[in-house]
Formats: C-alpha cells, sequence, structure tokens
C-alpha cells in the first residue's frame, strides 16, 4: 500500500504558475486511489475548464507521483463533475490570495 501523506507531500511540489500555489492548497486534488498495489489513479481539476496550463500540471502531477516509494504506476485523470471553487482551497491559501 503506498502512504497517501506521502503523495500529498509530493504533489505539494507541483506549482499552478499563474497563482503561485501547489495543486494540493489549491484544492485541486480530488480523489486518490489506488486500484492495484503501486497503480495510482488522481482524480483533479483545474482551476477552470480553459486552463491553459493543463496538460503542464497534469504532467507534473505524475512526475511527482513517480518519485514516491512503491508507486510503480500513475493515471492523472483531470474531471470537471465537481468544479473548482475558491472554497476548495486551504485557508492558508485563500489568505495568501486575499479571499
Amino acid at each position: 500500500m503506498i502512504d497517501r501523506d506521502l503523495v500529498l507531500s509530493a504533489l505539494t511540489q507541483v506549482l499552478d504558475p499563474e497563482l503561485g500555489l501547489n495543486v494540493v492548497e489549491l484544492g485541486l486534488i480530488q480523489e486518490i486511489l489506488e486500484p492495484a498495489p503501486g497503480d495510482l489513479v488522481i482524480r483533479m481539476t483545474m482551476t477552470t475548464p480553459g486552463c491553459p496550463m493543463h496538460d503542464s500540471i497534469s504532467e507534473s502531477v505524475n512526475w511527482a507521483v513517480m518519485h514516491v516509494p512503491n508507486v510503480s504506476s500513475v493515471r492523472v485523470d483531470v474531471v470537471w463533475d465537481s468544479p473548482w471553487t475558491p472554497d476548495c482551497m486551504t485557508e492558508e491559501a485563500r489568505a495568501k490570495l486575499g479571499f
């Protein structure tokens, strides 16, 4: 079993380049699944459906998580079924952005 805390820690290294905040504090990570030992599925969203950094952020998520011990594969699914709002952010992130 993969350590979820290590995955979240790795994901804090992935920044949204426009906002300068990481994908965890922005609340972009919706779900972390391990359907089989060593295989992860990261369900995430973006701040806007037309986000120009969609591919870059997804690739960075994949790269970061592949460095977590015991991870053998990662699939990043960008989903829109639960749209992002500023309420998804941590309190610290909202304060940094002035919400």
